[in-house]
């Protein structure tokens, strides 16, 4: 009797298809915008409640974690963008094939850190 045994799966050998990054990333994106929503509501709250509310609420926002926390959100913002529309394009049955599936994701991965780039700059002034 041979018994079968568990295959050993080492995770940082097994390499994502850049369709496969491109998803983890969208869903990841979504969820990182989902968890900010709490804490915008907040900053906007505090930001209506008189102008020693607003002072403090763009005191919070210039500092530099903050500034950095804003590209990342800006980051998933964009990212979520391109790749939702490579999805809803993919989901009417353009780009199918393998090598345009792969460069589509390339380029909407290419476009969100464009647009970040882009943006960052403007957070970061």
């Amino acid at each position: 009797m041979s018994a079968k045994r568990p295959v050993f799966l080492d995770l940082w050998r097994i390499k994502l298809p850049a369709t496969g990054i491109v998803s983890i990333l969208h869903r990841f994106s979504g969820l990182l915008m989902v968890v900010t929503v709490p804490v915008a509501a907040a900053l906007l709250a505090l930001s209506l409640s008189g102008a020693d509310g607003f002072a403090r609420a763009v005191a919070i926002l210039d500092h530099w974690l903050a500034k950095t926390a804003l590209v990342l959100l800006a980051w998933a913002l964009a990212h979520h963008l391109f790749a939702g529309i490579r999805l809803l394009l993919l989901d009417i049955g353009i780009g199918l094939d393998r090598p345009v599936a792969r460069a589509s994701a390339w380029t909407s991965t290419a476009a969100a850190l464009a647009a970040v780039l882009i943006g960052g700059g403007v957070i970061l002034l």
